[in-house]
């Protein structure tokens, strides 16, 4: 009996494991199927999105970021990874249509040889989607516009905050230069307040700002400041949104607001998501936006957000 009984065991082990196997698999293949996309009736029930003036385009105030597209996590590695196999080319390309059937009608892109694989076709299916991209090579601007075709380039945060802190602001200036000369629209992305500020002040021709809600460059700005945390950590300090946009509400030009939810560390749950969009919408001026990475894995993000656009957004 007791070797029969083992032998039971052992096939109710081996069929366990097998089921338990089979369960993950299919649960790891439908997870990575993209959602079901928002149906032009449902679309057309929908409140109109609200939008803003960006030079002669007008685009919506929420604007699809590029971040988790290209596998910018702000959240280890494994999370890196799993968004980067996420968003193949198909998928973004039905990620950007899902955002443009919920009125989302603008993606921020950073890389023209990462974006080209899906702009390209997404534009061969009739999208109408306006693009603007944020790059720091003044040199290529030439070729980014002529393959890419954005509104606008707009220089890069991170190294608009290390230029700034080096003396060395006049090559961002010379990148708004360039991209007028290219016949597009100039843009500043900063994580430092005081970069916008600075350039408003100083006057540059620049025709909008993409203004970070958290100074994550802060360590490498200000080095002689002491910030404990893990080295591997990001300062994300509680007051940083009320700087920034203290700075944004002063500047003429339309802002747009990024990392709006802290990559993430606002997004426990759809109260705090809806908190976070309150507190950019209330706080920035109505002729700004925002700029939100969104990850449709779990969770139809797309719709949730641009909803809360209309709710929360909405312009007098």
């Amino acid at each position: 009996m007791q070797t029969n009984k083992q032998h039971d065991d052992r096939i109710t082990v081996t069929d366990r494991r097998s089921f338990l196997a089979q369960v993950v698999g299919l649960a790891a293949a439908t997870a990575l199927q993209p959602k079901p996309v928002v149906g032009a009736a449902d679309a057309a029930a929908q409140a109109p999105m609200p939008t803003i003036q960006l030079g002669k385009h007008r685009i919506s105030r929420l604007v699809a970021g590029s971040n988790p597209v290209l596998g910018y996590s702000y959240a280890g590695q494994h999370a890196d990874r799993h968004m980067k196999e996420y968003f193949t080319p198909e998928r973004t390309m039905e990620f950007l249509q899902n955002c443009e059937r919920a009125g989302i009608t603008t993606h921020q892109f950073a890389d023209p040889d990462l974006a080209l694989p899906y702009i390209r076709p997404l534009r061969e299916r009739g999208s109408k989607m306006t693009f603007f991209c944020l790059f720091s090579q003044r040199e290529k601007i030439k070729d980014a516009v002529e393959r890419a075709q954005p509104v606008a380039m707009v220089h890069h945060g991170g190294a608009t905050d290390r230029l700034f802190a080096d003396g060395k602001s006049s090559q961002v200036h010379d990148f708004v230069k360039a991209a007028h000369d290219c016949g597009v629209l100039a843009g500043v992305s900063a994580h430092n307040p005081d970069c916008i500020k600075r350039v408003a002040d100083e006057g540059w021709e620049v025709d909008f700002f993409m203004t970070c809600f958290y100074f994550l460059t802060r360590k490498m700005v200000k080095k002689d400041t002491e910030i404990p945390m893990l080295d591997f950590g990001l300062p994300f300090f509680r007051d940083d949104p009320k700087a920034m946009t203290q700075v944004v509400r002063q500047v003429k030009q339309p802002c747009f607001g990024f990392k709006i939810l802290g990559s993430g560390r606002h997004c426990s749950n759809q109260k705090t998501v809806r908190a976070a969009f309150k507190f950019a919408f209330e706080n920035i001026k109505p002729t700004d936006g925002v700029i939100v990475g969104m990850f449709p894995w779990f969770f139809d993000e797309v719709g949730a957000n641009a909803q809360f656009t209309r709710e929360l957004g909405k312009l007098a």
